[in-house]
């Protein structure tokens, strides 16, 4: 028997070829299909109970707001009916297996009926192939909540689970067999089929999928690999970033190494400039924006929470973030020791002569002492927008170089690094200008880190400034290095006693549920010898 389905937008048309004209439309939300009673009552137990239990026995329309699989299920169910042989793929098993249940084919009302033909195809061709049974998950996210009424998500789940496991014991087994053997074995990485499989799933199923594998004793090494994996893939997704590009800021730790570094970020050991704050700042906002988040379970929490914990001590005992350690930040840190009792960089107006990389250093290092205004003077506004994006909360005025004079008038401490060859700011330009303000004791300070300088020698002769320049910094940032480098062996002793109390902890994990079993063993056996 053949068919000819007609599709519109709004319409889906199915009558087979015959002299009997349709009797009766089912609509499925927005579409219909023109059928007859009689082959869909002779299998579809739903469809004859409807029929039967309706008061208008020339009833001649069925409608379901929704189906499992809509109507493209609908519809493969209707030629099962008709006797059209339908093809079970692994993209329409499970779709299958759903409307099957749905509409009660079952062995009830026809032999070999559509759910009997489903169960066979998933136990001979999908439950015993780990990545076919992942192609079956897969299409179950579009069939909630029949999928998982029938329970054919948890069939799923755990076939997947069974099948790696054993893999992995056969694995084991061949292994054993070369236990003897000379040659170098590799270390074991999760199968490329199936591992990369995973991928495909919703992270709902993936961590239900995860889940089981560990219960069903898949190593824990496999299981973070497949992890990475699964979140270097949804990163890729998400960002729209180049494999290629991203690929290159990304590494793999695990257990105690993934603990230490966690802890050395924490207490600034590795960033830019060593015992920075921003990074421990950081690290307690992932803690805040993770709290009622699934997967920021107990372990990871307790986990960042310690780090947090590092971080602070590092900073207490060592003060690792005293002292500049590159030109800019000895730069910030000269002006704000300078500053008079009664300024504060909080109050004082700060200007920075040039966006290029030492400006913006100079930018963020000022960022990072508190300032919340600066003007920034630059030949153009583009890079000063691009810094002004980059750091939140804080108010950066751009201001071109043609105003830059007005602007030295404006400022109480000036911060000058340009690439020009020529000085910018002569005796006779601040000679001119207005005093700085009363807090400032009405000096202007002056912090020269261009190379060339961009501030004429002869600028210091002025009483009413007092400037700086590279060669006063050098000094300053050679003796900061030696220091840090000193107390960063010491945050390392730190960090080393931390790791260890964390991994006791996390260990002491493990044993919590072994625990309340003996516990409800022990209240049991209690109440039993009471009673008796």
């Amino acid at each position: 028997m053949s068919s000819i389905c007609n599709y519109s937008a709004r319409f889906v048309s199915y009558r087979p070829i015959s002299d009997v004209s349709s009797d009766l439309t089912i609509e499925i939300g927005a579409s219909s299909l023109s059928l007859h009673k009689f082959p869909l009552v002779s299998r579809s137990g739903r469809i004859q109970k409807l029929l039967l239990e309706s008061r208008d026995s020339k009833v001649s329309r069925i409608s379901f707001p929704s189906v499992p699989g809509g109507a493209e299920a609908f519809e493969l169910a209707a030629k099962f009916c008709y006797g059209i042989n339908i093809e079970f793929t692994l993209s329409n098993v499970s779709m299958l297996r759903c409307i099957a249940h749905f509409l009660e084919m079952t062995e009830e009302f026809a032999e070999k009926n559509l759910l009997t033909r489903a169960e066979s195809y998933l136990k001979e061709t999908v439950l015993s192939n780990t990545a076919n049974t992942i192609s079956a998950l897969h299409r179950c996210e579009t069939l909630l909540p029949i999928s998982e009424e029938i329970k054919l998500v948890n069939r799923l789940v755990n076939s997947i689970a069974n099948n790696v496991c054993k893999e992995q014991l056969t694995s084991g087994l061949q292994k054993l067999d070369h236990s003897f053997s000379s040659r170098i074995l590799e270390p074991e990485t999760p199968s490329e089929w199936w591992g990369k499989s995973l991928n495909v799933l919703n992270l709902d199923f993936f961590k239900r999928v995860l889940s089981t594998l560990k219960l069903k004793g898949l190593k824990q090494e496999i299981i973070s690999k497949i992890l990475i994996n699964y979140a270097h893939n949804l990163v890729l997704q998400t960002s729209g970033i180049p494999a290629s590009e991203l690929s290159q800021y990304l590494f793999l730790l695990y257990n105690k190494d993934a603990t230490q570094h966690l802890f050395e970020v924490s207490a600034g050991l590795d960033s830019l400039v060593m015992g920075e704050g921003q990074i421990l700042a950081q690290v307690k906002q992932v803690v805040k924006a993770g709290q009622g988040v699934n997967g920021f379970g107990r372990n990871i929490s307790g986990l960042f929470k310690h780090a947090i914990t590092v971080g602070k001590r590092v900073r207490t005992e060592t003060n690792i973030s005293a002292g500049a350690v590159s030109v800019s930040s000895a730069a910030v840190e000269l002006a704000v020791m300078k500053l008079p009792d009664q300024a504060s960089h909080g109050n004082a107006r700060m200007l920075v002569i040039g966006a290029g990389k030492m400006g913006k250093l100079v930018i963020k290092h000022l960022v990072a002492k508190g300032c919340k205004k600066m003007v920034v003077v630059n030949r153009t506004e583009e890079r000063v927008s691009a810094i002004r994006d980059e750091i939140n909360d804080v108010e950066i005025i751009y201001k071109p170089l043609s105003d830059m004079l007005e602007c030295v008038g404006e400022a109480d401490v000036v911060f000058s690094s340009t690439a020009s060859e020529n000085p910018l700011i002569l005796k006779q330009h601040v000679k001119e200008l207005p005093f700085a303000s009363e807090e400032m004791g009405r000096k202007r300070l002056f912090v020269d880190i261009s190379v060339p300088r961009n501030v004429g020698s002869c600028v210091d002769d002025l009483e009413s400034v007092k400037v700086y320049n590279v060669d006063n910094l050098k000094e300053v940032v050679a003796a900061n290095k030696e220091d840090r480098l000193r107390k960063a062996m010491e945050a390392q002793v730190i960090i080393g006693e931390e790791s260890g109390q964390f991994e006791a902890w996390r260990d002491s994990l493990e044993t919590v549920p072994t625990i309340k079993k003996l516990r409800a063993y022990a209240e049991r056996l209690r109440i039993i010898m009471h009673t008796s």
